[in-house]
């Protein structure tokens, strides 16, 4: 084994093989014998695709410059139903419904109304869906409709809510659905109804469950049972409404659903007229349980991936996206007969060898009197190794959300920075899904202070294990988590260097500039207007003294670019080193691969510089406050 500082080791995982792995699958489902996926391209500009799989062939149905993708609540998902030999989808370009016709491929507009839709589900000759209205000066308005596909007319079948989601028909004439209103969240609570559906109308509408403090998710129809998610005993288990009332399936201490951030999510599907096949979810560990809903009981049914995901029946079994910690993920379908597992999809192979990935390490570790949760990646290059008495640098990386969390799955991002000899911490802290909803709300009212006191205390218990420079740690984090990087550097001195990824500097600037669906979200997180005051990084730039890099999407509406400038100014005005990169053309996330390259190698270079790094191979990158001037 070679001898080389930590950080400069050279890595086959360059930004390229980073980039072209975002290419990836979501919104998959099936519909008679074929599967159906969203495929990301960041080569075209971080264009998604419609392939339908049939008889062991992909077939792309939406051709560019079509991109299916939904704006609704901004993040949109559901955007794509199949239904009558035909696939409609949302087009991102004008958030209108197109017809595909699955035998001969020709594309049919559908509305032509400037609405955007989400959530879309066929029914007889009309679709149903989700509706956001935007009208300038006011807020959008969101209801429930139903689109005649021929005219491409709609009816308002609910409305009076500040939200819906999951309209979803039954075989004997009913619809369910979600509704909730502001303040609260998708996974604070939700109301579950069901109604008549008859001659385009509903009738006789109930509320079957969920409430203010109750979240309800995936409402499923299994014959004349419905089937859904509920956390009412302090975690999403699975639940069953039929003409006995309401009752939990099975009461477990562990999650079989998700937070509501995008329509769609499946996490659960019917295989029998009993048997209901689920992802489970307890101490961070997932697995494919079968669950017998009538005598309440699970059986473990495969647990070789880190990440279920999409959940869809098909003739042979469950297809799902597959997540893996060491290799790219797929689409595959589980035989239930056999158990055996079909890889359906796979990215296009890569040349990395196995024993350059980290893979991660769960850790749990004291935190304030409670306790919080990390992944930890140590570096690796099999190759190579530290100095003598030399300790990596550690990154310390803040999922979104913040209501969200870390994955275990293969992150080429995270072994760009490990195989270069970085340890990283990916941290799930307080408010994090996937441990319970006590640990969910645990970050209510305390945004901006358990989340850094857990990050903080992540970094002390590395470093007092011995396995990270305590003089070397950084901390990136994107959207929310971003402000958990950016208020971690103006609040604490453990962190070093930081990158906002399109991050939240002026949280008063963000609840009054922020989109409808998060419009109320930050009272629960942070309190008043006096503790967003208090809790905003740019009004406690005195505090900041370590250099940050700023990345930032000049169309994003959900954290506008004056976010990331007005951090930025304040601190050149004070001296501090810092970075400024704005990209054209993208908005809350980087969709294309080439904005996608330069984020990567521009933090990895400034995270160089600043630590004395050397880091051979990656571009200049101008920082205002450590550069000469005119260099």
């Amino acid at each position: 084994m070679t001898a080389q500082p930590y950080g400069s080791w050279p890595s086959p995982i360059n930004a390229d093989v980073v980039t072209s792995a975002s290419k990836g699958y979501g919104a998959l489902s099936a519909y008679q014998d074929a599967l159906f996926w969203i495929e990301s391209r960041p080569e075209e500009g971080g264009r998604g695709t419609l392939i339908r799989h049939a008889g062991g062939k992909d077939e792309e149905l939406t051709p560019a410059p079509f991109n299916p993708r939904s704006g609704v609540h901004e993040y949109g998902g559901g955007a794509y139903c199949i239904g009558g030999d035909c696939a409609y989808f949302v087009n991102f370009a004008d958030q209108d419904i197109y017809e595909v016709a699955l035998r001969h491929g020709g594309v049919r507009q559908v509305t032509r109304d400037k609405s955007r839709y989400a959530d879309l589900v066929r029914v007889g000759d009309a679709l149903l869906a989700v509706r956001e209205t935007h009208v300038a000066s006011t807020e959008p308005t969101n209801d429930l409709v139903r689109i005649d596909i021929d005219t491409g007319s709609t009816t308002v079948l609910h409305a009076g809510h500040d939200f819906y989601a999951a309209p979803r028909p039954s075989d004997d004439g009913r619809i369910a659905f979600l509704v909730w209103d502001h303040p609260n969240m998708p996974w604070d609570g939700t109301q579950l109804v069901v109604a008549e559906y008859a001659n385009g109308q509903l009738r006789n509408e109930t509320v079957v469950a969920g409430g203010a403090t109750e979240s309800v998710v995936q409402p499923t129809w299994h014959g004349e049972r419905l089937l859904f998610a509920s956390d009412a005993n302090g975690y999403w288990n699975l639940h069953a409404y039929d003409v006995s009332g309401v009752y939990c399936v099975l009461a477990d201490s562990a999650e079989y659903a998700g937070p509501g951030w995008q329509f769609g999510a499946s996490y659960f599907v019917p295989v029998g007229p009993s048997h209901v096949v689920a992802r489970r979810m307890a101490d961070a560990t997932p697995s494919l349980v079968v669950v017998d809903i009538d005598h309440g009981f699970a059986s473990p049914l495969h647990h070789e991936c880190c990440s279920y995901a999409s959940l869809a029946r098909t003739p042979a079994g469950v297809a799902f996206l597959a997540g893996f910690p060491d290799r790219p993920g797929h689409v595959a379908d589980l035989a239930l007969d056999t158990r055996h597992t079909t890889v359906v999809a796979r990215p296009d192979p890569h040349s990395i060898a196995s024993d350059v990935i980290s893979v991660p390490e769960p850790i749990s570790f004291a935190s304030g009197g409670a306790e919080a949760h990390a992944y930890f990646y140590a570096p690796r290059n099999v190759a190579l190794g530290g100095l003598p008495g030399e300790l990596p640098p550690l990154l310390v990386t803040t999922h979104g959300g913040p209501t969200s969390s870390a994955s275990a799955d293969l992150s080429w991002r995270i072994q760009f920075y490990t195989s270069r000899g970085w340890a990283v911490a990916d941290v799930n802290y307080s408010g994090s899904t996937g441990y319970g909803r006590a640990y969910r709300t645990r970050l209510d009212g305390n945004w901006g202070q358990l989340d850094i006191a857990d990050c903080e205390a992540c970094v002390r218990h590395l470093v007092a294990a011995g396995r990270v420079d305590p003089n070397r740690v950084a901390i990136r984090g994107g959207s929310a988590g971003g402000y958990t990087t950016l208020a971690s550097l103006a609040f604490s001195d453990v962190f070093k260097a930081g990158a906002s990824h399109y991050g939240i500097g002026d949280l008063i600037a963000l609840d009054r500039d922020t989109h409808k669906f998060e419009s109320r979200y930050l009272g629960k997180l942070v309190g008043d207007a006096d503790a967003m005051r208090e809790r905003s990084p740019i009004n406690h730039v005195d505090r900041l003294n370590c250099p940050v890099i700023f990345f930032q999407g000049a169309e994003d509406r959900v954290v506008p670019p004056n976010q990331a400038e007005a951090m930025r100014d304040a601190l050149v005005a004070k001296g501090i080193p810092v970075a400024y990169l704005l990209f054209e053309g993208e908005g809350h996330g980087f969709r294309r691969a080439e904005n996608a390259h330069r984020a990567i190698e521009a933090e990895y270079a400034f995270f160089g510089r600043i630590f004395g790094i050397e880091a051979p191979g990656l571009p200049d990158l101008p920082i205002t406050n450590l550069d000469p001037p005119g260099a």
